[in-house]
């Protein structure tokens, strides 16, 4: 009988003990072994996951939010051995991207009964992600949400921590596109898709498409709450016309630099601020399980 990792991160689940039943029961009715691996600790996902596939799993489940998923990818990049997503995180962008639904019996029904799609990573700095990273004002939202306004608002909690955040001044970028065209931008921040959904569903980088062999990349100049409502309105219209207060581009290695130390964030966690950051595409590099 093959065997099935479940590497779940237990601060984001309400009920352990409903997981582990439920998860035990669509193994053995679709013919797996399945292995718990439990961490509190998002970064040790990634040693789990490389010992689940050492072990001989044949098929690995990410139980918890996109840091999680992260770093199962990051252990599973390069090999044959398939990423399934339970979603139980604030924003679950790389699920949202995959149409992956968040109840779990439809999640396990398709992490067994799916297809196996080939899609792209990225690395910021070295560090893997599945969606997207940034450096500026959206690493500065994602830090100053506390885990408890998140947990008891959901995505609603960056939106509430953004709002104080609106107004402020832009800072000296200069992002360089596959190692040729170099744009210099007074902006607030700078994204990289790998996908292009936002916290709650939003669509920032509407092009972006997780497996076309390219990145995304957002410059964003608002400074003030007018300028915010009409990017904003944009978001909200899918619309893919560019104006001095968002403009995007597309490359599969982009290096960002900046006039002063500031917040970066990959998948939606904070690492180390810094005055630079550099992405690269990891074409084709992950399996995942999907509906379709």
């Amino acid at each position: 009988m093959p065997s099935v990792a479940f590497v779940v991160n237990r601060t984001r689940v309400a009920n352990l003990a409903r997981l582990h039943r439920e998860c035990s029961r669509a193994a053995t009715v679709a013919g797996w072994e399945p292995l718990f691996l439990e961490t509190t600790v998002d970064s040790r996902s990634v040693g789990l996951a490389h010992g689940a596939v050492e072990a001989g799993s044949e098929l690995v489940f990410a139980v918890g939010g996109d840091g999680t998923v992260r770093a199962c990818a990051e252990a599973l990049a390069g090999t044959e051995v398939p990423l399934a997503i339970v979603p139980r995180g604030t924003a679950n962008l790389a699920a949202r991207a995959l149409g992956l639904p968040s109840r779990l019996e439809a999640a396990l029904a398709i992490g067994f009964a799916g297809r196996d799609r080939r899609i792209d990573l990225a690395a910021a700095d070295g560090i893997c992600f599945a969606a997207m990273a940034g450096i500026g004002l959206d690493a500065a939202v994602v830090d100053a949400t506390p885990r408890w306004l998140k947990e008891r608002l959901g995505w609603a909690g960056y939106a509430m921590s953004g709002i104080t955040h609106l107004a402020g001044r832009r800072h000296a970028f200069s992002v360089c596109l596959d190692g040729g065209q170099v744009l210099a931008r007074a902006a607030r921040c700078v994204v990289v898709g790998n996908a292009g959904v936002l916290p709650g569903g939003f669509v920032l980088l509407p092009a972006a498409r997780l497996g076309d062999g390219l990145l995304d990349v957002g410059i964003l100049t608002a400074r003030d709450p007018l300028g915010w409502g009409r990017v904003t309105a944009r978001v909200l219209t899918r619309s893919e016309r560019d104006d001095r207060l968002l403009e995007r581009h597309r490359a599969r290695h982009i290096e960002i630099t900046t006039d002063v130390r500031l917040p970066r964030e990959v998948d939606g966690e904070v690492i180390r601020p810094g005055c630079s950051l550099t992405i690269s595409l990891r074409c084709a590099a992950l399996l995942v399980r999907t509906a379709h």
